[in-house]
């Protein structure tokens, strides 16, 4: 059987803007201590089960890409190999395996994607919800009172959210095949319309998407586009993961 294009969506670890409960939008904030702890543990989780990528997309947001770069970098060197022992000489307390890393293959370069950034949230950008209460009161009323989409000012659409999810899924499929292993690294709000559209969704359903989450896809890429009866073969269509965050318990 044919190898399967492999899609692993990825959250970013926590941010300093999680951190302090910030409405972060596309504002650039650094992972916090804890973020980049959270980052290196799945990091290793992944290395641990030679899930290494063939190509990697990220969002260009400071958050996202601090933690692809945490991740990679687990991949970028391994332990001194065990025949490297005989050519010490004298005693070691430090196990041969651990004295220093050394180089594999080229590192996988991360390709930026503008349509992987966090939702757009115009002047909410940065604020917390109480900053935000206190500067638009009115706004924040009729958004605690009602259920319907209510625009924000500066803010995109809903329309225009699922259309660059849209987007960033028919690249996915017009430019890998099956074989192919891919990371991409993005935000919960947006992460919730790119598993809808790639599931053929016609809502998006609200997902509480934890930092650094996994949702693994596996496709037979080459019967993506049958109409017949393997639509709803799901040996062809697999859910791996979904919201799997076990590396931090």
């Amino acid at each position: 059987m044919m190898k399967p294009l492999k899609l692993l969506f990825i959250r970013h670890a926590q941010s300093v803007g999680n951190q302090q409960g910030r409405m972060q939008g596309n504002g650039e904030f650094d992972l916090s201590e804890e973020g980049r702890h959270q980052a290196e543990k799945l990091g290793q989780r992944l290395l641990a089960e030679a899930w290494q990528p063939a190509f990697v997309y990220s969002s260009p947001l400071k958050r996202a890409v601090q933690t692809a770069e945490i991740l990679l970098a687990q991949f970028s060197a391994h332990p001194l190999p065990a025949m490297v022992s005989d050519l010490v000489d004298g005693e070691i307390n430090t196990p041969i395996d651990v004295l220093a890393p050394y180089p594999t293959d080229p590192p996988v370069p991360i390709q930026y994607a503008d349509e992987l950034r966090e939702f757009q949230n115009g002047i909410f950008e940065g604020l917390t919800w109480a900053e935000a209460q206190q500067r638009y009161p009115e706004l924040c009323t009729q958004l605690e009172n009602s259920a319907d989409w209510i625009p924000i000012p500066g803010a995109e659409s809903l329309i225009e959210a699922r259309g660059r999810a849209k987007q960033f899924i028919q690249r996915l499929l017009d430019s890998h095949t099956d074989g192919d292993s891919i990371w991409i690294i993005s935000h919960s709000w947006i992460l919730q319309h790119l598993i809808a559209e790639l599931l053929g969704c016609e809502r998006s359903w609200r997902i509480h998407v934890r930092n650094t989450a996994l949702f693994e896809f596996w496709i037979d890429h080459s019967r993506w586009q049958r109409t017949d009866q393997n639509r709803f073969n799901t040996d062809l269509w697999q859910i791996r993961r979904f919201n799997d965050y076990h590396h931090l318990l």
